[in-house]
């Protein structure tokens, strides 16, 4: 049941990914962040009653909460690097660099939760990570969009790293709650901290200029997020994060195809090759 919640997982990533990218178009990516976590939130307070598991919040110990918050916290910084990097960097070239964090992933849950590293597991590691280098080429790292120059590609790097660190700190955290109801609490984190940008930076009068369309697209991208959460941390309770990690970064493939339908995004024969080493890399993981 855990591997087709973590294929569920993948999808509504992929997803989410271009619903967003279309939500900010104009929008400001913290702003968006902000609104789009409040939809995440409802989403996830709905799944907890509908669980009927908001009863055992008292039963929640210190060390559980304290993961919780941290994963939270980790998760915020990771949209807040993710989404500025798509709204200022190509979809194809931001998506798999995010992407690239399973590798991380991996090695932090060997080291920290003693989870099987095996030669096979070690070559798919390097697919995946000679896959990233070679969708990533020299020529898009310095190339300027909207005047940004390579803050994209610094962006992309930043929410790679969080959610590498997300997901070990959501393992720990979610192994004394049930899986609605920790990711209700951490979400309840990452809006905390979405707003406190907001008006830190000094934007939330942003909110009122965006558009009742891009309002819509950040809508639908938090509801997205919603399902791709609520299917992750279920799998992340019953399976091993360094085989469902995995699966979970195969929403490139959604996000790449739907990049091309709606954005127009080409890949070139050279990012091809490395979509190809991402996705066998991903399932060289998957073999027991």
């Amino acid at each position: 049941m855990w591997i087709l919640m973590a294929f569920g997982s993948a999808l509504f990533a992929g997803i989410t990914s271009i619903l967003a990218k279309c939500g900010i178009q104009k929008t400001d990516s913290t702003v968006a962040t902000a609104i789009r976590t409040i939809i995440v939130l409802v989403f996830s307070w709905v799944m907890v009653f509908a669980a009927g598991s908001q009863s055992q919040i008292g039963m929640i110990s210190g060390k559980t909460w304290l993961f919780l918050i941290l994963s939270g916290m980790a998760t915020g910084a990771s949209w807040l690097c993710y989404f500025r990097a798509l709204q200022t960097g190509d979809i194809n070239k931001v998506v798999p660099i995010d992407k690239s964090s399973v590798v991380l992933t991996i090695l932090l849950a060997f080291i920290f939760l003693h989870e099987e590293l095996n030669l096979i597991k070690a070559a798919g590691v390097l697919f995946i990570a000679a896959g990233t280098f070679m969708m990533i080429e020299k020529k898009d790292i310095p190339a300027k969009q909207n005047g940004t120059g390579n803050q994209w590609f610094f962006y992309a790097v930043g929410s790679a790293v969080f959610a590498s660190l997300t997901s070990i700190l959501g393992k720990i955290g979610i192994t004394g709650v049930e899986s609605n109801l920790g990711t209700a609490i951490r979400t309840g984190v990452v809006l905390l901290m979405a707003w406190f940008m907001v008006y830190v930076t000094g934007k939330q009068y942003a909110v009122k200029e965006i558009s009742r369309k891009e309002l819509a697209f950040i809508s639908l991208s938090g509801l997205a997020t919603g399902a791709s959460w609520l299917c992750y941390y279920r799998a992340l309770q019953e399976g091993p994060a360094s085989v469902i990690v995995p699966i979970d970064k195969l929403s490139i493939v959604v996000t790449i195809f739907f990049s091309y339908l709606v954005f127009g995004e080409r890949l070139s024969g050279k990012s091809w090759a490395g979509l190809a080493a991402i996705v066998i890399g991903t399932l060289v993981l998957l073999v027991p």
